[in-house]
């Protein structure tokens, strides 16, 4: 015999885990950065701020900060690293500035942080990144960023996105099947 609650059945309990965000680190080119670099990258923190990512990065200039400002446009969170030690080197659309006192040995700390990284043009601090990123099983989207070689054959560890949008899509996917380690 089977008995009914008297207000119907009984809804299951809800789980009470917290759902984390995702990471994603964003990174390129600093004061060196083009108008074009800028612009890919504040859409590309406009585009994961409307997804719900947190925006990770150095937390200075260029690249980053125009990702910062990108994700702040939509209501976002945003998360600078920073290599020195003074939280007001931060650009000024970081929410959280961190400073590391690591210079650029703080480059692994901004992609292990991240679930999926975005780069965006870039010097050698970004190729550096890129590098601790597939090192570590990182899936690496790359907008207009460096391109890898091995013995002169081409080596497709950055995943090519063909704008903002593509790049986000292809991160946030990796992160979602799990073929980007997480970080966070």
């Amino acid at each position: 015999m089977t008995t009914s609650h008297p207000s119907g059945p009984r809804a299951r309990p809800q789980s009470n885990v917290p759902v984390r965000p995702v990471f994603i680190s964003v990174i390129g080119t600093g004061d060196t950065a083009t108008d074009r670099d800028r612009m890919f990258a504040e859409e590309v923190g406009r585009l994961l701020a409307e997804r719900g990512a947190i925006v990770v990065c150095g937390g200075l200039n260029g690249v980053m900060e125009a990702a910062c400002k990108g994700a702040k446009s939509a209501g976002g969170l945003t998360v600078g690293l920073l290599p020195g030690t003074e939280p007001a080197d931060a650009n000024p659309w970081v929410d959280i500035p961190i400073p590391t006192g690591l210079g650029y040995a703080r480059n692994s700390i901004v992609v292990k942080a991240g679930q999926a990284v975005i780069a965006i043009g870039g010097a050698f601090g970004t190729l550096s990144e890129i590098g601790h990123a597939i090192a570590d099983g990182k899936t690496v989207v790359g907008i207009e960023t460096w391109e890898l070689a091995r013995k002169g054959n081409p080596d497709s560890h950055i995943v090519r996105a063909s704008g903002p949008a593509d790049a986000v899509e292809k991160a946030l996917q990796a992160v979602k099947n799990g073929t980007s380690r997480s970080g966070s």
